[in-house]
């Protein structure tokens, strides 16, 4: 296994990330609970030691999982996980309906507010079972909220020590040069793959230029 260190910090990741979207349920069917713990350690023994996920996978039932299996292996793994999508309001813009794990309707919103953002950590942390969170992303960004509210929330969060660094995620070149008004980032996961490649146009150049890793939503991690 490969490994690559962020720049502009000491997180260095597996070059292949353990993407935990499908174990929790939401829109890819769900796995057995066993299977996904055993899948994750299966991952871990082949020499990943990064896992990826959200609470909006599965409502908290991915991150739970993710929670259960690293167990006694946390000081060995980088847990990335995300903010600013909720189910549970109306704050925000209104992003799509889709339906919950067990089947009944949903609406997502994309809210970035420094409040939602403080609170969503805390869910996320005690579904980890983790007191700190390696890489915090926001999901999408939130036209409704100014970034600057968020990278206020992630400056909380990081000098309480329950985040060490942040990231964002689906940002074009624009998003992140804002970002950067704000809050120092290290990441971008966006997609990426052999035919959608509009990121090498410009915001890979301007991720370069800046020191910002980034990672394909393909859970490939790349950063020269």
């Amino acid at each position: 296994m490969e490994y690559r260190q962020f720049k502009n910090s000491d997180l260095k990741i597996s070059a292949i990330t353990f993407g935990a979207w499908a174990i929790g349920g939401w829109m890819w069917g769900g796995a057995d609970r066993n299977d996904a713990l055993d899948a994750i350690d299966a991952a871990i023994d082949a020499g990943i030691t990064t896992i990826d996920t959200a609470p909006v996978y599965g409502f908290g039932q991915s991150e739970e999982i993710v929670g259960q299996a690293i167990k006694g292996k946390r000081d060995k793994l980088q847990i990335l996980t995300k903010y600013g999508l909720r189910w549970d309001g109306t704050k925000g813009q209104h992003f799509f309906r889709s339906t919950s794990n067990d089947g009944s309707p949903i609406e997502i919103y994309k809210f970035a507010g420094k409040e939602s953002v403080i609170q969503e950590c805390e869910f996320s942390l005690k579904n980890l079972g983790t007191d700190y969170i390696d890489l915090y992303q926001i999901h999408w960004s939130d036209p409704t909220t100014p970034i600057q509210e968020a990278m206020e929330a992630m400056d909380i969060l990081i000098r309480q020590g329950k985040v060490r660094y942040a990231g964002v995620c689906n940002f074009d070149d624009q998003l992140v040069a804002e970002t950067l008004k704000y809050h120092p980032i290290i990441s971008d996961q966006v997609p990426y793959s052999m035919v959608k490649r509009d990121i090498e146009n410009k915001l890979i150049p301007y991720c370069l230029k800046n020191n910002i890793g980034l990672q394909s939503s393909s859970k490939r991690n790349f950063n020269r």
